[in-house]
């Protein structure tokens, strides 16, 4: 197996019967055996109104894992920009790195990260997307040392040079991210269709930059290990049940696991939900180990950031576990 990094990606996901607080901490506790298992990074991801996922506020969600951890990197993946002063990420991200310094990452993308009507709560312009390029450039200045005779300064921020990445599911991500010289991140566990193309699209077009001297590629994927092909399939139908609800457009907290999938969705919304989850691995130790095999000869990615949703907490670590193994 070829050696990249590996990383998490952590939602925060409420289960049927625990709370809010339950999977607030279940990230912290994963990310303390991440670190011990050679994990190189966990992300948060920023999203609103989804009474299943606590990281709305990212950058607090960040600290309470940062502070429960020794050495792991710790970060968003992503703040969604446009719902934000860059003004603004530049004093939160500055504070945790001042916290945490050498352990913060920065990923940005200029999705909304939920639906229009909270978008309005948010009190943001849906044209705010139109602007993020200019407002990354604006972030990094700000997290820039200051210059003499600069009359807003970021405090804490100003020096830090928290590294930045730019995340998509589309083009336009990996091509900013090669204009800008940062390091792209590509959400294929959930929106997998450009992925070739958009790596392809980073990599020919990549400018070096002061942050980074060659093109560097993490690509999400969904890996659900276990003991068994047949214990993983039954674990994977959590999230399976998850992506389905999405389609349909039900707001439902993460549900135990059933032994017939195909009792739970349609054709239809099977076929769907499918699409989303093309990027996934499920099985045993071997089953898990083909799997990533293929998706590094395809991808080349030099770093997978792992999505691991199931409803058992316990069978969640011991999915990790057995991935970092596998990896390691």
């Amino acid at each position: 197996m070829k050696l990249v990094e590996r990383s998490i990606l952590e939602l925060g996901r409420v289960r049927e019967g625990g709370t809010r607080r339950d999977a607030l901490d279940a990230a912290r506790t994963l990310a303390q055996h991440a670190e011990e298992w050679g994990y190189k990074r966990l992300w948060v991801a920023e999203h609103h109104n989804m009474p299943t996922v606590t990281t709305a506020a990212t950058s607090l969600v960040i600290q309470h894992i940062a502070a429960g951890t020794k050495h792991i990197r710790v970060g968003a993946g992503g703040i969604m920009l446009p719902n934000h002063s860059p003004y603004v990420i530049a004093e939160q991200f500055g504070t945790l790195e001042t916290l945490f310094p050498g352990r913060i990452d920065l990923g940005l993308g200029r999705a909304p990260g939920t639906d229009q009507l909270t978008l309005r709560a948010l009190r943001r312009d849906p044209a705010n997307a139109e602007n993020f390029p200019q407002d990354v450039m604006e972030l990094q200045a700000f997290l820039a040392p200051a210059q003499p005779g600069q009359r807003i300064e970021a405090v804490p921020g100003s020096g830090t040079k928290i590294p930045l990445w730019i995340l998509g599911s589309s083009l336009f991500g990996a091509q900013l991210a090669a204009e800008l010289g940062l390091p792209f991140g590509f959400a294929s566990h959930f929106a997998p269709g450009s992925l070739d193309q958009a790596l392809a699209i980073y990599r020919s077009r990549f400018t070096p930059s002061d942050q980074l001297d060659k093109p560097y590629a993490l690509i999400g994927a969904n890996i659900i290990a276990a003991e068994t092909d047949a214990e993983a399939r039954y674990l994977a139908t959590s999230q399976q049940m998850s992506f389905a609800n999405l389609v349909r457009g039900a707001r439902k907290l993460t549900q135990p696991p059933i032994d017939d999938i195909d009792s739970y969705w349609s054709p239809q919304e099977k076929a769907h939900a499918g699409q989303m989850l093309a990027c996934s691995i499920i099985g045993s130790r071997d089953t898990v180990r083909r799997g990533i095999d293929a998706l590094l000869e395809r991808t080349r990615a030099d770093e997978l950031m792992i999505v691991s949703d199931m409803y058992d907490p316990v069978k969640r670590l011991r999915s990790f576990q057995i991935i970092a193994d596998i990896m390691g």
